[in-house]
């Protein structure tokens, strides 16, 4: 029998390297006694790290789900790695959560990966719960650690329960109204004032008993307001624990069971149907089936294992889906529960709940899982994952491999979302892209593990784009003649700079049929391989709108070939005319170092021609500097800041936007590409 959706409790662990997490689950499945003993980290035994590579790092690498059972609840933990160059992978999951739960760790306090995780969690509507673990490290400071969450995050960051006697003990302040004294981060009964205000400002029934007639509030009077200020972001709740000795973990865990939202009272999951149709799911077992795949991992041995969150409807043993918009039904042969690296068979599985399926050939990540044709075209409304920055350009040992490489790099891509694969033409080089040196040694190394296939790495040419700043027409008469029937074709045509991240634009405006209706779409598909190819410099042409508006045929030459010569070649001619500009990649920079670092790390940027955009301190001896520079400067630059801060440094990239190259990075690119043409 499914479990009850009011019983399912949905929760993401995610937090920055070091916090935690890993342990933290341990503790919470000893008392929940799904273990007799806690696992270590540093040993290779706990639950959620199993891969032989994380067993050897001593970090977790992927995603792992933990489901069990406690106090007449189902809870589904998934444990997250948090490792800068990992947090795509944490962001991939958090559309299985209804609860995102950021593990802080008290002795180094708030960093950019939080930071991160927390307006995430916050942009796909996810109820947020900060962890402060590592209390009783003889280097916590809790008090100093809240005080940056505040600051950081906003005043609706308050403690359900407070650390005593340096992080030994902890008192709720939630729980029980009369609880008083003081504690290591301040009054233990203003902590229970400020959060019971928080909360029955939302409900006026309970402002006015508790206001106005002074009464007190009970923790199950408070419960719906409280689940509405999680679902608004009104409150961010804090708990104080300490994972290794199992202070806090308790009351941890009644909160994630008695305070953290079911997912019939989480915010619902924004599912469209076509392009932008809004539609309902309901936590109904009898509805319609509709699930959603989050996670698939693929073994090149024992197939591909799909991890679902269903969200409407009970999917059944043995029973029959469709994956997509797809005619043919998917029937799957098992149905599994999952902790770590065991599973359980299911006989079914209800809404609100997370399973695996395995054998599921056709099954990506974010594909819709559905039991009728009514929902073919329903979709979760796609948040975009950051895009990965860190790139090489990558090729099989042996030449004879690139299938074995190419089919290797398509099951690591259904594994991990947050890479992207890119063939750039132009230099026929495959381009791996990750969001860092550990994410990109992390997938190389599976690929020789997994897939047995070894590549030279190097580092790629720049993603560079071309676009105009003038408008401007072009014109081109292809006439070519065989000796039989010929070729001939002739466009005009005229192009117009868009804004950036416009993309690129084909306007059909022939008139009287000059340009035959057939002949169209190939002159559209000259257009695109120029564009493809580039004009100037050799790279996409971007942030362009080109208009076709005359042309001539010939009743016995015209051919489609014919037209897609003239389009590309009308197209070349127009962007000569037209001003051409390369435009480079520009990227966010967020470094957070030791704060003695700080001025040779503002130097190297400025060298690197990068603009400093702010920085501020964290309390704790660290800085954090926010800057913007070319993507071409950057990608060495873990080496220097490692150089610099000792190895204590980290930075993270996210793209910004694309600006145009100086003069002379111009002149050098289109140097080159006359070069390779010439050849």
């Amino acid at each position: 029998m499914a479990d009850p959706v009011g019983s399912i409790r949905n929760i993401c662990l995610a937090g920055p390297a070091g916090a935690g997490k890993t342990t933290l689950l341990e503790a919470l499945l000893v008392r929940a006694k799904v273990v007799n003993a806690a696992g270590d980290v540093a040993n290779g035994t706990t639950v959620s790290d199993a891969d032989p590579a994380e067993k050897a790092i001593g970090h977790s690498l992927d995603s792992t789900l933990c489901s069990f059972a406690d106090a007449g609840l189902h809870l589904n933990i998934i444990d997250t790695p948090g490792h800068p160059d990992l947090v795509g992978r944490a962001f991939a999951v958090l559309p299985a959560a209804d609860t995102a739960a950021i593990v802080i760790n008290a002795q180094s306090g708030v960093d950019a990966v939080a930071d991160m995780l927390m307006a995430e969690a916050k942009r796909r509507r996810l109820c947020r719960l900060l962890v402060v673990n590592r209390i009783d490290h003889p280097d916590a400071d809790p008090a100093a650690v809240f005080t940056a969450i505040q600051e950081r995050y906003g005043p609706e960051c308050l403690p359900l329960n407070v650390p005593l006697d340096r992080g030994r003990a902890v008192a709720d302040c939630f729980f029980d109204p009369s609880a008083s004294g003081s504690s290591d981060i301040g009054d233990i009964e203003a902590a229970h004032t400020r959060i019971v205000e928080q909360v029955v400002e939302l409900s006026e029934e309970l402002m006015d008993l508790y206001l106005e007639q002074g009464e007190t509030v009970t923790p199950e009077q408070l419960h719906e307001p409280f689940e509405q200020a999680l679902r608004e972001g009104h409150l961010v709740p804090v708990v104080f624990v300490s994972a290794t000795e199992g202070t806090g973990i308790d009351y941890l865990l009644r909160v994630f069971e008695d305070l953290m939202p079911s997912p019939e009272e989480g915010n619902p999951p924004e599912f469209l149907k076509g392009a932008s149709e809004r539609v309902t799911v309901v936590h109904d077992d009898d509805a319609h089936a509709i699930a959603h795949v989050f996670k698939v991992s693929v073994d090149p041995f024992r197939g591909r294992l799909a991890y679902i969150r269903i969200h409407q409807g009970t999917l059944t043993n043995h029973g029959h889906v469709y994956i997509g918009d797809a005619r043919k039904p998917f029937k799957m042969s098992h149905l599994l529960r999952v902790l770590g690296t065991k599973h359980e068979e299911l006989t079914e599985a209800g809404p609100g709940d997370i399973c695996a399926i395995p054998r599921a050939e056709g099954m990506h990540y974010d594909a819709v899982v559905h039991d009728s044709h009514d929902e073919d075209e329903f979709h979760l409304r796609r948040i975009a994952l950051p895009e990965p920055m860190f790139a090489h350009a990558i090729a099989p040992v042996k030449e004879t491999e690139a299938q074995k490489l190419s089919d290797a790099l398509h099951a690591l891509r259904d594994e991990d979302p947050s890479i992207d694969i890119e063939h750039i033409a132009t230099f026929n080089e495959t381009v791996l892209k990750c969001m860092g040196e550990l994410h990109m040694k992390t997938v190389l190394e599976r690929m020789r593990s997994h897939y047995n296939v070894d590549v030279t790495t190097s580092e790629p040419s720049i993603p560079y784009r071309e676009t105009i700043t003038l408008a401007a027409e072009g014109h081109h008469r292809h006439k070519k003649q065989t000796g039989g029937a010929g070729q001939f074709g002739e466009v005009f045509l005229r192009i117009e700079p868009l804004p950036r991240g416009s993309g690129v634009e084909f306007v059909n405006a022939i008139t009287g049929g000059v340009i035959p209706s057939q002949f169209i779409p190939a002159v559209e598909k000259g257009i695109k391989q120029a564009e493809a190819e580039g004009a100037i410099a050799g790279y996409p042409v971007r942030d362009v709108r080109v208009t076709v508006y005359d042309g001539k045929t010939h009743p016995v030459d015209s051919k489609e070939v014919a037209f897609v010569t003239a389009g590309r070649k009308a197209f070349l001619d127009a962007v000569s005319k037209a001003r051409a500009i390369v435009l480079e990649p520009i990227v966010n920079v967020t470094i957070t170092a030791p704060a003695e670092t700080m001025g040779d790390l503002t130097g190297e940027l400025s060298r690197l021609r990068g603009a400093i955009t702010g920085t501020d301190s964290d309390g704790n001896g660290k800085v954090r500097i926010i800057a913007q520079a070319p993507l071409a400067e950057m990608q060495s630059f873990h080496q220097r800041l490692k150089s610099l801060t000792g190895g204590e440094g980290a930075f993270t990239l996210a793209p910004a936007h694309y600006a145009q190259v100086p003069a002379n990075v111009q002149k050098d690119l289109e140097g080159r590409f006359k070069r390779h043409e010439d050849d």
